[in-house]
């Protein structure tokens, strides 16, 4: 039975530089996918190893299904095996020398199973992560992903409290990642399990995750569904990672909430989101999606620009233009590009996809 897991004011310090972890708190549901965002070096895999208990923290609790497995205040340090938890590994971290069904029996064999329950339990998790017919096979002879299939089974055959996976995708081919990430979520949801999920991929933590918690320099910004990290981003920084990679600087004129009024420079104003409480005269930095730039237009929020580079990639296209004398990126759907490169146009921002923050005086950049 999948339990709950709680990580509170986690804090993991090694012997040189800034902390890894800085008080990081969040809780995952019995049954729940949370998936841990953010790029290289920012404590999102050092979190999942504390909680694995591969990491010692050097302040905070960790529980599992309402047992305390994690808290230095109190000399509690559980050992990993005795934590209750599974974990799938970058690398498939299979037995090259057994066969599918001896690769995925070999946690029950060791937690004495009888062997009629074990072949059940085994015939269930390979049905479950679609190897029925390679249960004999050697695992040598499988695919990529058909071997994260196997590294799967076998951590969640044993149904333990708690399924950690850290970027367990990565190593796979990218037709065969985007296959196998749909499939993740459908066994993990019909497994019932609960699970902690880390990846740098925004793609994958959209679909995989029943919420995402964006992660930079050892903290945890924000926590939300995938709809509300996508669409409500708590900070410039999360608004950028996620997607928004265009920026533009202007100062709030007035406000009507939730919209405002900014002065871009030179006399030109248009209507943007605020994504917190700004007040008039306040500088700000305005992302913005290159889906949400639309080529064309007038009326509201519409200014002249120059396309000045295209790249058509099929199905859609990506343009460069300079608009206030910086590049923006506008992403256009169709088969066909409809711009030519150096043409004097139009781009309209829709408002809602302007989002406001504050200008800190920082890029928002890692």
């Amino acid at each position: 039975m999948s339990g709950t897991l709680e990580v509170s004011d986690l804090h993991k310090q090694f012997a040189i530089g800034r902390p890894a972890v800085a008080g990081v708190s969040f809780i995952v549901p019995a049954g729940e996918i949370v998936v841990l965002l953010g790029p290289s070096g920012c404590g999102k895999t050092t979190t999942l190893r504390c909680v694995a208990g591969l990491e010692h923290p050097t302040a905070g609790a960790i529980s599992i299904a309402g047992r305390v497995v994690s808290q230095p205040s109190r000399g509690i340090a559980v050992a990993p095996r005795h934590r209750e938890l599974g974990m799938v590994f970058q690398s498939y971290a299979v037995w090259p020398h057994m066969t599918v069904r001896q690769n995925v029996v070999y946690p029950l064999k060791h937690r004495g199973v009888a062997r009629a329950d074990a072949a059940r339990q085994v015939d269930e998790v390979l049905a479950l992560v679609g190897l029925t017919e390679y249960a004999e096979r050697a695992v040598v002879a499988l695919s990529g992903g058909q071997m994260q299939r196997v590294a799967l089974a076998r951590s969640i055959v044993y149904r333990p409290k708690l399924l950690l996976l850290d970027e367990p995708l990565s190593n796979l081919d990218a037709k065969l990642r985007v296959r196998l990430r749909d499939d993740l979520r459908r066994i993990l949801k019909a497994a019932g399990m609960t699970a902690l999920y880390v990846t740098h991929d925004q793609a994958e933590a959209v679909v995989l995750g029943d919420r995402i918690g964006v992660m930079r320099d050892g903290a945890l910004l924000q926590m939300g569904t995938p709809d509300e990290i996508y669409n409500r981003p708590a900070d410039l920084f999360v608004a950028n990672f996620t997607g928004a990679t265009n920026e533009l600087a202007g100062t709030v004129v007035s406000q009507n909430w939730p919209f405002g009024t900014i002065d871009f420079g030179g006399g030109r104003r248009g209507e943007a989101a605020l994504m917190h409480a700004l007040l008039p005269g306040d500088k700000v930095r305005v992302a913005l999606r290159p889906e949400t730039i639309r080529i064309g237009g007038n009326g509201a929020n519409a200014f002249p620009a120059r396309v000045t580079d295209r790249r058509y990639q099929g199905t859609q296209t990506v343009y460069d233009v300079e608009l206030f004398g910086r590049r923006l990126e506008a992403l256009e759907l169709g088969t066909a590009a409809r711009h030519e490169v150096g043409a004097e146009t139009t781009v309209t921002l829709a408002r809602e996809g302007c989002w406001a923050y504050r200008d800190e005086g920082k890029n928002g950049e890692e």
